[in-house]
Parts: structure tokens; sequence; C-alpha cells
């Protein structure tokens, strides 16, 4: 036989033999979201980089430390190794510098078991932690055909309140969620001067008139294309109710007008619902490591999803550093969730009559006039904006108290909460005139 045909038939031999445990190619999506989640597993090793070399000419005392956190080259090692033992296939991989381990998004082989997967990864010594790719959605109900700018809104059914005489926004009179929550009296007292909320969701239309200036910063963590506007509708509704501009003759109001926010993209629509959209563990991680990062003050996280290792361990280092953690009671909420069953994350609902103020803080959450992309305003419903409410309602608080820690904030929101009256019966919600004035040693608000 020619050499040729023997080259020939090894490398057929070859291709047949890697045909029979070849990993399929992953489910077309961008980096960071595997639409399939059941075949991927997150896994993190540890990684500790090596020293970087000092500039030419430089010396100890003017030393300069990398400006980022790195990949060792025994880490880059250990992942390929661990690849290859586990038949897994790399689909993403970023550093975690808070948590000192490298974390990677793995494939796993056509019909294998995950959670036999698991067991093995876990035992091998080179695996600092596995677990699967969890998925986590937003909690706003879907919305009603959106409200241009430049159309009259007319008021829900039932609804007489007029504009506070100290508002020139148009759309004042229909925030009788603001109403609820005694807002207008506490922004004589504070309006979240100075303090910087991130805001973990679809992205933030940084174009929307009503939030010129209240956007410090924004981050896309999960591909690096410029996301269609459409996109943002969840984000920028939170940012809304959060912090839309006041007295700028437009629009709405946001519960703390003078609040910085800080947008980070980590979920995307879900085609079968306007109002929905998803994340997954590892674009959250990303997202929470930035804001952690940042030093921000409170971290809004209108979503839900069951109880996640690595994303529990990044909130925890938060907590820790004095941040405030806001996050959204799911519907019929039982067993563990992420994030509202995180020791010391603040857990909020939408107002509804006979819930148990023990278990959550209360906030409006039923036809919210807020802000939607390209310049438009409708109603949506959800905890998301509940919990949204009460993250402008911790700036209120924390701008009158830069050092008022999380639990010292639910407890005042706790206990100056006003019984308010819905179609259903008496219900509980946050008071914030009254907060305020706790945190300023005054009288409850009337």
């Amino acid at each position: 036989m020619s050499l040729r045909n023997t080259l020939l038939l090894c490398a057929l031999w070859c291709a047949l033999l890697l045909s029979g445990c070849a990993v399929q190619p992953a489910t077309p999506g961008a980096d960071g979201r595997p639409q399939d989640t059941s075949r991927v597993v997150v896994v993190t090793i540890r990684n500790t980089p090596g020293p970087s070399a000092a500039r030419a000419g430089s010396t100890q005392r003017d030393y300069v430390p990398p400006a980022s956190y790195s990949v060792s080259p025994v880490a880059r090692a250990d992942a390929k190794a661990i690849a290859v033992s586990h038949g897994l296939r790399e689909i993403s991989a970023w550093p975690i510098g808070l948590l000192g381990v490298h974390c990677l998004m793995f494939e796993l082989p056509a019909q294998a078991d995950r959670d036999a997967v698991l067991a093995r990864l876990r035992s091998d010594p080179r695996v600092e932690s596995a677990q699967p790719l969890n998925s986590f959605n937003v909690l706003t109900s879907p919305a009603s055909t959106a409200v241009p700018s430049t159309s009259t809104v007319q008021p829900p059914s039932g609804s007489s309140t007029p504009a506070p005489a100290s508002s020139n926004d148009p759309y004042r009179n229909l925030q009788r969620n603001l109403d609820t929550m005694d807002v207008t009296q506490a922004h004589q007292r504070s309006r979240g001067e100075g303090v910087r909320i991130a805001i973990i969701d679809t992205g933030i239309d940084g174009n929307h008139p009503d939030l010129a200036g209240r956007i410090a910063t924004m981050k896309d963590f999960i591909d690096d294309e410029r996301p269609a506007t459409g996109e943002q509708r969840h984000g920028t509704a939170v940012a809304g109710v959060i912090a839309a501009v006041e007295n700028n003759r437009l629009g709405i109001v946001g519960v703390a007008p003078a609040s910085r926010l800080h947008g980070y993209r980590a979920c995307w629509p879900e085609q079968t619902n306007g109002a929905g959209a998803v994340c997954n563990t590892f674009t959250l991680a990303k997202a929470l490591a930035a804001a952690i990062e940042a030093r921000v003050d409170i971290v809004n996280l209108s979503l839900t999803g069951p109880l996640d290792p690595l994303l529990t361990r990044l909130v925890d280092i938060g907590l820790k550093r004095e941040m405030v953690f806001v996050g959204a009671v799911p519907p019929n909420s039982a067993g563990s969730a992420f994030p509202t069953s995180i020791g010391g994350v603040i857990s909020v609902d939408a107002v509804r009559s006979g819930a148990s103020p023990e278990t959550a803080l209360f906030a409006p959450g039923t036809d919210v006039l807020t802000l939607v992309p390209e310049g438009g305003y409708d109603f949506l419903s959800g905890s998301s904006l509940a919990a949204a409410s009460v993250s402008g309602g911790i700036a209120l608080l924390r701008a009158r108290d830069r050092h008022l820690a999380a639990a010292r904030a639910q407890q005042i929101l706790a206990e100056t909460t006003r019984t308010v009256t819905t179609s259903a019966g008496a219900a509980a919600s946050i008071d914030l005139c009254s907060a305020v004035n706790a945190v300023l040693r005054q009288p409850r608000c009337d």
C-alpha cells in the first residue's frame, strides 16, 4: 500500500473515531446566551495570576499593578484538561477577580446525563465548583399598547388624583403609585442625591428624554452588538420607576429623581412575551461582579429564578461591602429562589390585600405608569416595579444617611408601612415620607 493511501486510511479512521464521541455544536446564540441550558454547566477553577512585569525603568516604589484581573497559564491549562477529561466543549469563559476563580460555560456531550457529569466534575480536584446553568425571568406582566410621549394619556378607571402643585410633569397625576407611597412629601426632604443604583436587567434606553442626565454608565454582558431599542423594554421600565427626571415638563417623575443609574445588560427578551425577559447564571454573574466592583450603593434585581450557588457567593461579597440588594418576589412563591432567599437581600412584593408584612416589603405594582423605549410611556404591572420603587425609596434614605445599612433600611421601611385601600381591600405599602422622616428622626407623615 502506498504511503498516500496509508495516510488517507489513517485520516478516515481518526474521523470515524472522533465522530462517535464528538460534542454536538452549541445551539446558536450570543456569547453567554445558549438557548438550550439543559446541556450547559458552569464550572469554576482556582485562578491565581502571577505577578505582572514592571514597566521598563520602573522601581518597586512606583510599580503599577495590572489594570484587570487575568487568567493564569495554570488555569488555562486546567480548563483545557478538564474539557478533555469530561468530554466538554467550552462555550465562553471569564475570570472572576472577586472570587479568585476562572469561570467557564461548558456544553455537555450529546445524550450525556447532566447530573452525572456534574457529580464527576465536583469530584475532580482541579474543579473549584460545578453547577447547572440556571435561567431567570423578570417579573413584569405584559403591557397594553405603548403610549407615545406625544399622545394624551388617559388615566386608569377611577383615578381623579390631581398632579401636585410642585410638579410640571404632565403625567404625574397618573402616577398613583407615587401617591400611595407619599413620594411628593418625601421629595421635600430627599430626592436620592448622590446615590448610585445598579439596574441588572435588559439594559436601558439611554436616549429616553425622561432619563436625560440620570445614567452614569451602561455595560453589556450578553454580546458585543448593540441591542435593538425594543430589547431594553423591561430595564427601561424599571429605570423610569426609579429615576425619571422631575419637573422637565415631560412625562413622569421617578421615586429618586436625583439618583444616578448604572445599567448592566444581562437579560434578553422572550419572544413569546413582549414584557418578559430571561437571563442566566453566566450573564448575571458578570453583571453582579461589575456592580460590586463599581461599589454602587444599591443593586436592583427585578427578576427571579432558582437559588444559585455562584450568584449567591457574589451577592454575599456585595453585602459584606455594605451594598443594598433589592429583589422581586415571584408570584405564588414557594421554596428557595434567587435573589430573595439570600439572607440580607430585601424582598419586595406588589401591594395586595391579605399579604403579611413579615414576609416582605410591599410597594405598588399594578398599573404603574413608567417609561418604555423610544420616548414612550406605558402602564405595566408586577413585582419588578414594586422592587424598583423600594430601590428608589432606599436611595431617598441613603441620601440622608450615607452609612445606612441594608438591615436598618429594611427595618425603617417595615416600621413605617402604612395601610392603603385597594379594590380587593386593605393592604400594606411602604410610606416613603415617613421612612425619610425616621432617618431624620422626625415624626411620621400624616
